[in-house]
């Protein structure tokens, strides 16, 4: 097979035309072609918005094509194929993962695949019950601990905007995006740049997956939380779980633990079983919220709103003289800030966007660096006592009630409090209390977020207006 790059078409041309532009790089018939798909698609917005592919085509005769076509976009392709790991043999211990979301999920795919499907449990409960706890939650403000955005059947990525992005480059990639397809995923991830699901959709793919596990033979256990270990010689030989009948203690041998961000109390409890850890970087700041239509004209410019493009997103960083680094990450167009607290009295905004991303408002995290250096002492869970205090702070700032505490951009720069909303409606729920961030944020983390702004609205018009036209969210 070969791969051409670099196809580019304009917002109007139909993505038919795409075999004739390969063709005519090639310098072939399309006719001639015996398969052809799309590798890859992506957006330039510089100049004149064109939309950019990455084309596999397959011929007779490829390496004569190869010579004559003399392009230096044309290279031979030959697509990696991940391998499954070899099938365990018969009798070994069933294994346990810890933890549903994409980790555990695709770790218990894999076993049950090689032929060991494993125990699966979650402290948090299936996506369909998940759904109205955390509605309940948006609307009332009533916390539920164990079944929220962070806990349970798909793991906090299943209220985000479905993104699929990684910086590292893995052979297994493409079997998790092919799996992910056919639970019911848009077959676009499969070439997208930036591959997305969207909340609606990844819902139906997690229900479409645990039927696959559980014809699989995995045991899919909802509502059962690891609570401590026990190890025999060194070794692991039990898990205690609690669940709404009771604790019991599972056997198990080899576990796996796929804890996510927030299962802090498990942390806890593997350190004081002498699990060895350490401190690693980690990013805090805000959700930033603009309206969809001024990032679409700021990017697209007169192309804005095109069908073709949908809508805009951005990726903004810098890195200050004062050493830290701001970045935007899980950039939601078209979609809504969402409570994503796990612990009663803190409080913490995630984003999420369903498959259509036709909102009125793009939100997306405004992130500064935290290293170990920045926290006191040598408590390897250091880093989780920073986090919470700041959510805590946050909460108390809200006033209760998982209310978020928000500022208009220019006030925030201005180091002021703000009243009420700009042109931006806010989508957070419950609620926002207007007020400002440098009243629960660290020092450090507004200096590097006020010093990062103006460079953003350099890149982006319009990103730090203090018209009112975006605010920040804790």
């Amino acid at each position: 097979m070969l791969r051409i790059d670099g196809l580019k078409l304009s917002c109007d041309n139909d993505s038919t035309l795409l075999r004739e532009k390969a063709a005519s790089v090639l310098r072939v018939p399309a006719q001639s072609f015996i398969d052809f798909h799309i590798l890859r698609r992506s957006v330039d917005a510089r100049g004149d918005v064109r939309i950019v592919y990455s084309v596999g085509v397959e011929l007779s005769d490829e390496e004569r094509v190869l010579r004559r076509c003399r392009s230096a976009s044309v290279t031979r392709y030959a697509p990696e194929v991940y391998t499954l790991p070899a099938r365990v043999r018969d009798g070994m211990p069933r294994p346990v993962v810890v933890g549903a979301g994409p980790a555990g999920l695709f770790c218990a795919l894999v076993l049950s695949l090689c032929g060991a499907p494993p125990v699966l449990l979650e402290r948090g409960q299936c996506v369909e019950q998940r759904t109205r706890d955390v509605a309940r939650f948006w609307q009332t403000g009533e916390l539920d601990t164990s079944s929220n955005v962070q806990f349970g059947e798909g793991g906090a990525g299943a209220f985000s905007d479905g993104k699929l992005n990684t910086g590292t480059r893995d052979v297994r990639h493409r079997f998790i995006l092919e799996q992910l397809v056919s639970f019911g995923a848009p077959e676009s991830i499969l070439y997208d740049a930036k591959p997305h699901v969207g909340t609606d959709k990844l819902h139906i793919t997690l229900r479409a997956m645990r039927a696959r596990l559980l014809e699989l033979g995995c045991d899919i256990r909802f509502g059962h939380h690891v609570v401590d270990i026990t190890c025999k010689d060194s070794s692991l030989s039990s898990l205690t779980v609690r669940s709404a009948e009771g604790e019991y203690v599972l056997p198990c041998s080899h576990a796996v633990f796929a804890l996510g961000h927030s299962a802090r109390d498990t942390f806890y409890m593997l350190h004081g079983h002498g699990a060895a850890m350490e401190r690693k970087a980690f990013s805090v700041g805000v959700r930033i919220e603009h309206r969809q239509s001024d990032i679409d004209a700021a990017q697209y410019k007169q192309y804005a709103g095109h069908p073709s493009l949908g809508a805009a997103s951005y990726k903004l960083s810098c890195h200050l003289d004062s050493g830290r680094s701001v970045y935007s990450f899980c950039v939601c167009p078209g979609g809504t800030v969402v409570a994503a607290a796990s612990e009663d009295g803190r409080l913490v905004t995630n984003g999420m966007s369903e498959y259509a991303r036709d909102g009125e408002n793009i939100n997306g995290a405004i992130l500064v660096n935290i290293t170990p250096g920045d926290l006191p002492g040598d408590d390897v869970l250091a880093g989780v006592a920073f986090q919470r205090k700041l959510e805590s702070d946050a909460f108390a700032l809200g006033g209760g009630g998982y209310i978020a505490p928000a500022q208009l951009v220019g006030d925030f720069l201005d180091r002021r409090a703000s009243s009420k909303a700009g042109s931006v409606t806010p989508t957070y729920r419950p609620a926002v209390r207007f007020c400002d961030l440098h009243d629960c944020l660290p020092s450090f983390v507004c200096g590097a977020i006020s010093e990062a702004l103006p460079i953003f609205e350099r890149h982006i018009r319009g990103f730090a207006c203090p018209g009112g036209r975006s605010q920040a969210k804790c």
